[in-house]
């Protein structure tokens, strides 16, 4: 069983998750968590469940997905995986930040372990990774088929879809991965996207305005 927990980290309402499997092993993906505040909340609810992280998650590494990064990594001495097309894009987060206003930022300074395999497990649970870019160019999404749920990024919204006027970003691919890759699965699907509320993947394919089947 999957036990699933989403916080609204950082200026840019980014959504961080956290799940875990019963023997309380977990995995956090997209850090975004930035200040004591944000950093103090998600090491409460980690405490408070008594969970052991095991590794951070990245879908991909655009700010505000990673702000908090460094600091589980440090706090919990885990590792991080990421799509070998967003390291560069890691690497960039240094040197635009502070062009947000994040001077506070502090970069990973360990290497991450490259997502370079269809599936990675969290205890004894499966997950599939989908390339789905558009949005940026090693974006990923986590899919586990047992449980039906997905975490997709930015990627899919409810009735919406990710930015892809950023560098790296291409309308056209971006439909390419909804339509083939995360629209081919079931409709009862739970998208937890990146940004916003949850929704199913039946529900976007009926109503999501940017994207027709």
């Amino acid at each position: 069983m999957i036990i699933h927990k989403s916080f609204v980290f950082n200026p840019f309402q980014e959504n961080t998750y956290v799940v875990s499997s019963e023997s309380k092993q977990c995995l956090i993906i997209d850090p975004g968590c930035y200040g004591k505040e944000d950093e103090q909340i998600l090491e409460n609810y980690i405490l408070e469940n008594e969970l052991t992280p095991k590794a951070i998650w990245l879908t991909h590494a655009h700010i505000d997905h990673v702000l908090g990064l460094n600091f589980c990594v440090e706090k919990w001495n885990i590792p991080y995986c990421i799509h070998y097309l967003e390291v560069a894009q890691l690497k960039a987060v240094e040197v635009y930040a502070p062009n947000y206003g994040f001077h506070d930022y502090k970069p990973v300074t360990s290497n991450g372990t490259l997502l370079d395999s269809s599936e990675i497990l969290l205890d004894n649970l499966k997950f599939s990774i989908l390339n789905v870019p558009g949005h940026s160019p090693g974006h990923v999404a986590f899919y586990h088929s047992d449980s039906a749920q997905i975490w997709a990024g930015d990627v899919l919204f409810r009735q919406s879809i990710g930015r892809t006027d950023l560098p790296g970003g291409n309308f056209e691919i971006l439909k390419k991965s909804i339509l083939e890759k995360l629209f081919i699965l079931p409709d009862n699907t739970t998208v937890y996207s990146g940004h916003g509320p949850e929704t199913k993947i039946g529900f976007e394919k009926r109503n999501n305005p940017y994207i027709s089947i």
